[in-house]
C-alpha cells in the first residue's frame, strides 16, 4: 500500500467532513436490511459506520438499543445502564437516539455530569465500581464511539456487568435481534422524545470524571510522577479525555502540559494519516506527527485516541515507539514494580502481539495466556486476577490496581500513558531506553503486517483452516513448532492460523471488511529472515488455498 504524498502533513480544508450534512444523514438516511453492508454488525468492537452510506443511522441505534434492552431483560440485568460517549460527531446525536429507547424501557441511565463526553476506560471503571460487593442490580453500560476512526464514522458497543467488551454470545444475539427490528421497520421500538427522557427520573447525572481521576492513584504511583521533575506532554488527539487529562494535571500536581485542549469534530487540527485520511490514531508516525515534532521538548510525552482507550508513547530518544515495544516495557515494569501483586498473575496477548512479551514473562516465570484478537477475550481474566498485565498490537492495554485488584476490564489509554510518566520518574530512564535493554537481553524482534489480494471463497477456507492441511515442517529454515488455529490460552478459533518456529511466526486472518487477507509476522533474527517468514507464509496459505475443495 502506498503512502499517501500529502501523509504527516496539516490536513488540508478538502478533507474535512461535512459536519451538518453528516448529522443529517444520520437523521433521514435510512438503511436497507436487505443490503449486506447496511445491517447491524459488531465486529471486534462494537457496530461501525458512517451516515453517509447508510452504515451509521439513527435506525441502527434504534435497533440495536432496543435490542440491548431486550437482552437485558432476558439475561436479568436490571442495574443502571452507564452510557458514555467521546467526540465524533455522531455520537452525540446516537446518544440522544439511545437515550430515548432506554428511557422509554424505564432503565436508569446514568450520563456524564458535565458534556456527556466520557472515556471507554471510565465507563468500564464505573461499572465495575459499582458492581463492586454487589451479587445483584448489577449494572452495564454503552459506549458509543468509533474509536480511531476519521470524522465521518461513528460507533455503538455494549459492556456488560463484567465492565469490558461483551462477548460473542451475547454479540450475536444483539446483532441478530438488532437486525429483525430493522427488518420490520423498527415496529418494535418502544421510544420517548428527547425532552421526555432527558426528563424522566430514570435518567441521573454521574460523575465519571471526577470518580475516575481521584481513583487513578490506585493503578498509578502519582506520587513518583509529581515529584519527578520530569516535564511531560499529553495530546487527547481532541478525544474524550480532553477535560480527564486537565484534572489528572490539576488534581495531583503533575509537571504535565495538555496539549491542544479545543473539541473540533473535524478534527481539523491533526496531520493526515498514511493514507490521507484524518484518523485520530495514537500508533500512527503521520497521525502523531505533531507531537512527535515536540519530542525533544519534553521527557517524555504521550497521546490517546478519541475514545482514550488506546495509547501513544514518544520519547525524545525514540520518537513514537511501535505498540509491541512499549508493550514489553510496560509488562517489566509492572513485574518489577507492583510487589504487592498475586506472584502468579500473568501475562494476556493476542497470537498478534510480540513474542518478546512472552520471554519476559517466562523471564519472571509468569503464565502466558495467548488469545485471539479482540480485548473480549481478556475480561475474564483482568476480572479473576489470572493476568496482570495484558495487551494486543493494536495498541490496547489495561493491568490491575497496585494491590492487585481489578481496575478496568476494558482497554485504558490513560494509564498506559500515565505508566510512561512512572517508568520515567522510577528508573531515571524512558520507555525507548528500557526497551533497548530488553532487546539486549532477550532478543531485537522486528514485525511487519502485510495484506494479500483474497475472493471470499478463500477466506472463508482461510478462517476454518486446520492444522493437518498445512504438510510443510519448516519455515524460513526452521522447523515449525506449532500449527494453531485456536489460541492456546482459552482455545477459541484464532479465526485464520498461526505457524511458529524458535525465532519466528506468522499469523495470516482474513479481513472481515475487505476482499483480503492479513499476514502478520515477526522475526528474531533481522529483517532477511522476517521477510522469508512473509514470502513463506504467503506460499504456504496460497497452497492450502490451492488444496481445498471450497476454492476451486
Amino acid at each position: 500500500m502506498s503512502v499517501h504524498e500529502l501523509a504527516g502533513q496539516p490536513a488540508p480544508e478538502s478533507a474535512l467532513a461535512d459536519i451538518p450534512d453528516l448529522v443529517r444523514a444520520y437523521q433521514t438516511e435510512h438503511p436497507d436490511p436487505s443490503v449486506d453492508a447496511q445491517r447491524v454488525s459488531f465486529g471486534t468492537s462494537g457496530h461501525r459506520g458512517t451516515s453517509l452510506n447508510r452504515t451509521f443511522n439513527e435506525d441502527h441505534i434504534l435497533a440495536t438499543t432496543q435490542a440491548i434492552c431486550e437482552y437485558r431483560a432476558q439475561v436479568g440485568t436490571d442495574g443502571p445502564l452507564f452510557l458514555g460517549m467521546d467526540t465524533h460527531a455522531l455520537s452525540l446525536p446516537a446518544h440522544a437516539t439511545a437515550l430515548e429507547v432506554l428511557a422509554a424501557h424505564e432503565v436508569t441511565v446514568m450520563v456524564a455530569a458535565d458534556d456527556g463526553v466520557t472515556p471507554t476506560p471510565a465507563v468500564s471503571h464505573a461499572i465495575l465500581t459499582y458492581n463492586d460487593g454487589r451479587t445483584e442490580g448489577l449494572a452495564d453500560g454503552i459506549v458509543i464511539t468509533p474509536s480511531h476512526n476519521p470524522p465521518t464514522d461513528g460507533g455503538f458497543k455494549y459492556n456488560p456487568t463484567t465492565g469490558g467488551p461483551a462477548g460473542t454470545e451475547a454479540t450475536s444475539w444483539i446483532q441478530q435481534r438488532a437486525n429483525e427490528i430493522l427488518e420490520n421497520d423498527l415496529s418494535d421500538v418502544k421510544r420517548v422524545g428527547q425532552d421526555e427522557a432527558r426528563r424522566a427520573d430514570t435518567t441521573q447525572e454521574y460523575d465519571f470524571l471526577g470518580n475516575y481521576v481521584r481513583d487513578l492513584d490506585s493503578v498509578i504511583d502519582m506520587e513518583a510522577i509529581r515529584t519527578s521533575g520530569l516535564k511531560l506532554a499529553v495530546d487527547p488527539l481532541g478525544g474524550a479525555g480532553v477535560h480527564y487529562w486537565m484534572a489528572i494535571a490539576e488534581h495531583y500536581d503533575l509537571p504535565l502540559d495538555v496539549l491542544r485542549t479545543s473539541i473540533d469534530p473535524t478534527f481539523s487540527f491533526m496531520t493526515l494519516d498514511w493514507d490521507g485520511a484524518i484518523r485520530m490514531d495514537p500508533s500512527s508516525p503521520y497521525a502523531m506527527q505533531s507531537l512527535i515534532d515536540l519530542k525533544d521538548e519534553y521527557d517524555v510525552a504521550f497521546a490517546c485516541d478519541t475514545d482514550h482507550d488506546r495509547h501513544g508513547i514518544v520519547t525524545a530518544g525514540g520518537g513514537l515507539m511501535q505498540p509491541n515495544h512499549y508493550l514489553c516495557v510496560m509488562l517489566d515494569h509492572l513485574l518489577t514494580h507492583r510487589p504487592d501483586w498475586p506472584s502468579d498473575a500473568g501475562l494476556g496477548k493476542t497470537v498478534v502481539s510480540s513474542g518478546l512479551l512472552t520471554r519476559i514473562a517466562k523471564h519472571h516465570d509468569r503464565k502466558v495466556h495467548e488469545v485471539p484478537v479482540g480485548f473480549k477475550w481478556f475480561v475474564d481474566v483482568l476480572l479473576d486476577g489470572r493476568c496482570g498485565f495484558v495487551g494486543e498490537e493494536s495498541a490496547g492495554a489495561s493491568f490491575l490496581r497496585k494491590d492487585g485488584t481489578t481496575w478496568t476490564t476494558d482497554k485504558d489509554g490513560i494509564i498506559a500513558g500515565l505508566l510512561a510518566a512512572e517508568i520515567t520518574a522510577k528508573r531515571g530512564k524512558d520507555p525507548s531506553e528500557i526497551y533497548e535493554e530488553l532487546t539486549e537481553k532477550f532478543g531485537s524482534p522486528v514485525f511487519k503486517r502485510v495484506d494479500a489480494p483474497a475472493t471470499p471463497a478463500q477466506k472463508k477456507v482461510l478462517k476454518n483452516l486446520t492444522p493437518d492441511q498445512v504438510d510443510s515442517d519448516r519455515l524460513a529454515g526452521e522447523e515449525i513448532t506449532a500449527i494453531l488455529t485456536n489460541a492456546p490460552g482459552n482455545d477459541a478459533p484464532i479465526g485464520g492460523l498461526k505457524v511458529e518456529t524458535e525465532n519466528g511466526w506468522f499469523v495470516a486472518r482474513p479481513s472481515g471488511t475487505e476482499a483480503i487477507y492479513k499476514i502478520y509476522a515477526e522475526s528474531f533474527k533481522g529483517e532477511k529472515h522476517l521477510q522469508s517468514l512473509l514470502d513463506e507464509a504467503q506460499l504456504l496459505v496460497g497452497t492450502a488455498f490451492d488444496r481445498a475443495p471450497a476454492v476451486g
